[in-house]
């Protein structure tokens, strides 16, 4: 057993041993590929408009976020509520390719057509709306993030909805009901700092449909078709509103841009013999890494290039060692070997910590200066991404310097590290191997632990590509840690206990040989 004081004299000694230029020069150029490729991809992406770009809709939280849809409203106070009743919906996707300019029957599974209490009719603006989908029936949904599930189903004549959405204050609430008699709650939102004087009406809007074509070797990347969807309402009722004040119909957002919508069925909305219809394209929700929008860790691209150099460092830190003993010097002790794992483990958190926290702002202020928008997060986001990634870095440093003392020659060592850890993260980067196949490597493998660096959210009212290939892990990011950290701290425990085996033995006949040594200079010297 070592003591406290032989721990700190060998982690001394390895620090001091482990500040020879090669070593140093080494982990500066890890942290020069983070930082450089970083800053490259950042100056490099410019926007692509003509003139200025209009800058993308943010949320009253200040998040990007889809706000495009058609809008027949009125204003409304600060009591009062909407009533109506749905008895259709339709809509139109485009065809599939090759027939890119044929558009076929037929609603995505998030087309929404219902009634929206909004702060004004300025995209990003807060909101409560209760609405019928394509598939997921109907749903309250507020502030571009909140999502209820009500009742399943769909809406026909013969089986209408009915919705109902009242106001006080900033407190939205939304029912629905088969009858219009009998009514069940579907949910409550409160919307601090919703004007006194909102919007309220009817609404239909319908994102993208989401295809995925096949490339690689099974992976896939995604295609996004454009769709329109329309509902149908009658029996309009407003509580609340000035009666002198009149409809007005707007499309918040880009509308009416397709060919289909000028020359066929154009967004907007129709009333005639009392019946009111809503048509429209787009979304209100959150924004993904979509659009254009760069995630908060897309300039991380040289984090592969630092690992590769990271891994190999560790695995001749270990095998240098071995191949000292195996020359006749002193046998790796116990007390080295964690101190190697100490001294590598400090050494690569700081050189990532410092790495990162400078790439990831400075590059994110370059993307928006250069009229990227920018997917935002909390400061305590961003800090988690910098350590965690940091900390996902001296792990995998950790693991490769205890494969090195496992395996004792580089030329193995260095191979099975990069296999184990290096290949899964950068082959699951990319859409080559399927996603089911991506999500199971990072998964099992000591790849798991850079999940540190995802921002991006999956929403589940969001349709979105939510694979590895796309920024999204299949595990959160501490269960990621603790993945890497179980095979770092298996592998190191393994080396450390065939050191405590096999270290007595080397140890007596290191001992024996240095007093043979001691005895023949003592006689040469007589």
């Amino acid at each position: 057993m070592h003591s406290t004081n032989d721990i700190l004299h060998a982690v001394h000694r390895e620090w001091a041993a482990f500040r020879r230029p090669g070593r140093l020069i080494a982990m500066a150029a890890a942290a020069l590929a983070v930082v450089v490729l970083g800053l490259l991809y950042a100056f490099g992406n410019h926007a692509s408009c003509d003139g200025l770009c209009d800058a993308p809709p943010t949320g009253p939280d200040g998040a990007l976020v889809h706000d495009q849809f058609s809008f027949l409203h009125r204003d409304l106070g600060e009591n009062g509520g909407i009533t109506v009743r749905l008895t259709s919906m339709r809509g139109t996707i485009t065809y599939p390719p090759p027939h890119h300019d044929q558009i076929v029957p037929g609603l995505v599974p998030w087309a929404k057509a219902g009634i929206i209490v909004k702060g004004g009719v300025r995209p990003g603006s807060s909101y409560a709306a209760l609405m019928v989908t394509g598939s997921h029936g109907v749903r309250m949904q507020y502030d571009y993030r909140h999502d209820v599930a009500g009742s399943g189903g769909g809406v026909s004549a013969r089986a209408p909805r009915w919705l109902r959405l009242t106001r006080s204050g900033d407190t939205v609430t939304g029912h629905e009901s088969a009858d219009g008699e009998h009514w069940t709650k579907v949910g409550t939102a409160r919307l601090p700092g919703l004007s006194g004087t909102a919007q309220v009406g009817l609404f239909a809007t319908s994102p993208g449909d989401l295809t995925l074509r096949p490339v690689g070797i099974g992976g896939t990347t995604e295609q996004v078709r454009w769709t329109q969807a329309g509902g149908v309402f009658d029996h309009v009722g407003v509580e609340g509103a000035d009666p002198a004040a009149r409809w007005r119909s707007d499309t918040v957002g880009e509308a009416n841009r397709t060919d289909w919508e000028k020359y066929h069925t154009p967004a907007g909305a129709v009333v005639k013999n009392g019946t009111v219809t809503v048509t429209g394209s787009g979304d209100i929700g959150p924004a993904g890494g979509e659009d254009g929008a760069r995630p908060a860790e897309s300039t991380l691209g040289g984090l592969a290039l630092a690992l590769l150099v990271v891994l190999v460092v560790a695995v001749r830190l270990a095998t240098s060692a071995y191949r000292r003993e195996a020359t006749g010097g002193a046998p790796v002790t116990r007390a080295e070997l964690a101190a190697k794992a100490i001294v590598l483990a400090a050494v690569t958190f700081v050189t990532g910590l410092l790495a990162l926290g400078v790439v990831m702002p400075v590059g994110r202020g370059v993307l928006k200066g250069n009229g990227i928008p920018v997917i935002e997060v909390s400061a305590l986001t961003g800090a988690r991404v910098v350590a965690g990634t940091a900390a996902a870095l001296a792990l995998a440093a950790v693991l490769a310097l205890a494969l090195g003392a496992l395996l004792r020659r580089a030329r193995t060592a260095v191979p099975v590290a990069v296999l184990t850890t290096l290949l899964p993260y950068v082959a699951t980067s990319f859409p080559l191997l399927p996603d089911g196949l991506s999500q199971w490597i990072l998964r099992v493998t000591p790849a798991a632990g850079f999940a540190t660096r995802q921002t991006l959210v999956a929403y589940p009212q969001v349709t979105a590509h939510y694979a590895p290939s796309a920024g999204y892990f299949p595990l959160p990011w501490w269960a990621g840690v603790a993945v890497l950290g179980a095979y770092a701290a298996l592998l190191l425990g393994l080396a450390l206990r065939r050191r405590q085996a096999g270290g007595t033995r080397r140890s007596a006949a290191w001992r024996a040989k240095a007093r043979r040594v001691k005895t023949w200079r003592v006689k040469a010297w007589r």
